[in-house]
């Protein structure tokens, strides 16, 4: 004999309610000042709230750059990243007004994808991988896959976002082709580790052609870094039109 219990469908709303105990307190003042596309539940806002007034405090909230530092700072856990950060021939506006266009966002690896919120834009958010599908490029120049792709783009990039969060080698290819007469509207050059991160962003700050960039020193950076600044950026584009 089937019982109402054993008939309801596994994982149903009726089934989950034991679990669902709110992980913070609900402010309700915090949450109704929340404009982060990317909180969409009381408790995502609540919670995305709280983490950014207490970084506002640590990091301070004065400027355009220290809302792109706080987030960085929530991104990775680690206070010491909003001194490391370095804002070249003014980024933000440069960002905004691309997004607010609809500008392409071109990012190095399907991580950096993922974690880009997908409301409050029109933006498209292409993987260079995707770009050279069956590493052609990549194999015939015995180059990483990375760079293949941003090559494989290259047409493409006039006027984009380009947001890289793992491959140096991609950062270095980017700055090649803007010698070449490549004119992206903004690079987030943030790619992590100890082979040619921190010499690839300090190429970026040094390109003879001024172009935008939000890039960092030494070692760190990474995948949570370059999708916090791009998410920043949909944040301010879309307070701007409310």
């Amino acid at each position: 004999m089937t019982t109402e219990k054993s008939s309801k469908k596994a994982g149903s709303v009726d089934d989950l309610e034991e679990f669902t105990e709110l992980t913070v307190d609900v402010d309700p003042e915090l949450v109704s000042i929340c404009k982060d596309s990317g909180a969409r539940t009381e408790e995502a806002k609540a919670i995305y709230m709280k983490s950014r007034t207490m970084i506002q405090e640590l990091v301070g909230n004065n400027t355009l750059e220290d809302r792109f530092r706080q987030r960085c700072v929530i991104a990775t856990g680690d206070l010491s990243v909003a001194d490391i950060m370095r804002f070249s021939h003014d980024p933000i506006p440069a960002g905004v007004e691309a997004i607010k266009k609809g500008a392409p966002i071109f990012v190095d690896i399907n991580m950096v994808k993922a974690g880009i919120t997908k409301v409050g834009h029109s933006s498209e958010v292409i993987c260079v991988l995707d770009e050279d599908p069956n590493a052609e490029i990549a194999n015939k120049f015995g180059i990483t896959r990375t760079s293949a792709g941003y090559l494989a783009a290259k047409d493409k990039l006039d006027g984009s976002i380009i947001a890289i969060g793992n491959a140096p080698s991609a950062l270095i290819m980017v700055c090649k082709m803007i010698e070449k007469g490549v004119r992206p509207a903004l690079i987030i050059g943030l790619p992590v580790g100890f082979v040619n991160a921190a010499e690839s962003r300090e190429l970026v700050r040094d390109l003879k052609i001024p172009v935008p960039s939000i890039s960092c020193v030494g070692t760190r950076g990474g995948t949570p870094m370059a999708v916090a600044c791009v998410n920043e950026l949909v944040a301010i584009a879309r307070e701007s039109e409310e």
